[in-house]
């Protein structure tokens, strides 16, 4: 079944459609979740939240766009809204290496290279955090990533051009240290 077909049968109470529906869809956004909160609890409590409030609007789904850009559209919103009400966000607790298993292999990187850059991610507004993070590490296109925050394209094109300028200006220093 495609995903109409099971918003359909969800719409219906379809059980088994609603299941299908979490099960295509919670891994990738509790990777998003993950990624922006950097907090493993937090990310599980995003990532159900996200899917109460996407079975809860599923009749507002006009199919504009894929389901699975509304569902992170969703995630996005929760998890921005969440971390402005989380007064430790800045303080995160959990390594990305300590998450749980990914569909995609992490590739192995010096421990001291990786927090650097995790810190160096933690720095970006919520915006540039957001549109890097979709794009750069979870694949997201402009056109999804546009639709998700609602911008235009070319406004997270030139979001994710700042977000890489700070990230090479903060880590310009141990590029030169890696290049050698």
């Amino acid at each position: 079944m495609n995903d109409t077909e099971l918003v359909r049968g969800a719409l219906r109470g379809d059980p088994a459609a609603e299941r299908e529906l979490y099960e295509r869809h919670v891994d990738r956004v509790y990777r998003l979740t993950f990624r922006m909160a950097g907090d493993e609890e937090l990310a599980r409590e995003f990532t159900q939240e996200t899917f109460i409030r996407a079975f809860q609007r599923l009749s507002d789904f006009r199919g504009d766009a894929a389901l699975a850009t509304w569902i992170h559209a969703i995630a996005v919103s929760v998890a921005l809204n969440g971390l402005r009400k989380v007064t430790r966000f800045r303080k995160r607790e959990v390594d990305l290496e300590h998450a749980p298993v990914l569909s995609v292999q992490p590739q192995d990187i010096e421990p001291k290279l990786a927090q650097r850059l995790r810190s160096a991610i933690e720095t970006l507004s919520e915006r540039c955090r957001a549109v890097f993070i979709m794009h750069d590490i979870e694949g997201f296109t402009h056109e999804e990533i546009g639709s998700v925050l609602q911008v235009a394209t070319g406004t997270s094109k030139a979001t994710l051009f700042r977000a890489r300028l700070k990230l090479r200006e903060q880590l310009a220093d141990v590029a030169k240290e890696y290049a050698r």
